[in-house]
């Protein structure tokens, strides 16, 4: 058989074998499950896609004579090619490990609301080396495992997954700050948990909102819609010209 004819069949292997890897993706993914099974989920979908993939790599590779000759020269000098390879990779073997005990120990899971080095986000997406914290200004805060496994994080949601959404106004001490609290609680009755109150007293009044909601995702929405809610009814009373 020439070269060529076993090129052309280890590309087959490759392709089915890479083609089993998204079958297999794509059943997991079907899945419908709770956020803490959601969270292994995702990092054992692409534990189990990457090592198909590389062992079909290899397998692919088999087939060729020429490169089982090679293959047979580098198995004769494994123990050195195993130190160069575990001290080029450490980092990425580390931040993979990382993602696994995440997995299994979650510390934070997708969606939760967390805090980290100063930012507050919901975590996106938990890679194999890597999370994403969606902040709230919509970019993303990309976090090594290993890193992220290691330091310390405030999940506000490790508890229960209900969030909540609070804002805040400025309210001018010549206003009547009664009349101001008692617009906005009747303009926020109908929310879940909805408490509003004044929080400080420093050169203007800053009053609080605050209301429950089901998400995280939903808390930051309704976020967005109190402010305006919120201008409206200030402005009804005559608080703001």
């Amino acid at each position: 058989m020439s070269f060529w004819h076993r090129l052309i069949i280890a590309g087959a292997v490759f392709l089915a074998v890479t083609l089993v890897a998204r079958i297999v993706d794509w059943r997991l993914s079907r899945r419908t499950l709770p956020p803490e099974a959601i969270t292994r989920y995702r990092v054992l979908r692409r534990s189990v896609t990457t090592v198909i993939v590389v062992v079909g790599f290899f397998s692919a590779l088999l087939v060729i004579p020429q490169v089982r000759a090679i293959a047979g020269g580098l198995l004769a000098s494994s123990a050195v090619l195993g130190i160069i390879v575990g001290f080029a990779s450490q980092t990425t073997l580390g931040n993979f490990v990382a993602g696994l005990m995440i997995a299994i120990t979650q510390p934070v899971r997708l969606g939760d609301r967390v805090t980290y080095a100063g930012e507050t986000g919901v975590i996106e997406d938990i890679g194999l080396t890597y999370t994403f914290i969606r902040t709230s200004d919509e970019s993303r805060l990309v976090v090594p495992n290993q890193k992220l496994a290691s330091d310390t994080i405030r999940n506000s949601t490790i508890r229960r997954r209900e969030s909540f959404a609070e804002v805040t106004v400025q309210v001018p001490l010549s206003a009547d700050l009664g009349a101001a609290v008692d617009g906005l609680r009747q303009e926020v009755a109908k929310e879940r948990d909805a408490v509003v109150y004044v929080s400080a007293l420093n050169g203007n009044a800053t009053v609080t909102i605050r209301a429950g909601a089901a998400s995280e995702d939903q808390a930051q929405q309704l976020e967005r819609d109190l402010r305006v809610r919120v201008q409206g009814r200030l402005r009804t009373a005559g608080v703001w010209g």
